[in-house]
């Protein structure tokens, strides 16, 4: 299966709701994003569920913004959606940062989450 427009419409739901979070600096708001059994892997060792994604925020600059595209999609089930992005952190003192991210979204009720973060550094 390829990218479809609901897919990517789910994908933006959700990180629309990280970014804006990431943004603002509110990490509690961020890790609300996932699921509490999420595994997130940044670009620090990994950890597993909201408090270990509230405390990798946490230490992210005051000022950090982030800007996602969605390159692809893919529907593993009716509730679980893959998205592989192209994401940039930009900081208020020192050049941008380029990342690739693997996310897997789950439904749970009427809404979706995070249930895996993998960031990726090409260079």
């Amino acid at each position: 299966m390829n990218s479809t427009t609901e897919d990517t419409t789910v994908l933006g739901g959700v990180l629309d709701r990280w970014k804006a979070a990431v943004d603002a600096h509110e990490p509690k708001q961020v890790a609300a994003v996932f699921t509490d059994d999420a595994i997130f892997q940044g670009l620090q060792p990994y950890g597993v569920g909201r408090s270990g994604v509230a405390e990798y925020y946490a230490s992210q600059p005051i000022g950090m913004r982030a800007a996602y595209h969605v390159l692809e999609t893919r529907r593993f089930a009716d509730d679980l959606v893959l998205g592989y992005l192209d994401v940039e952190f930009s900081f208020t003192d020192r050049p941008a940062l380029d990342v690739k991210l693997s996310v897997l979204v789950t439904r749970a009720g009427d809404d979706w989450y995070i249930s895996h973060y993998q960031v990726s550094r090409l260079d």
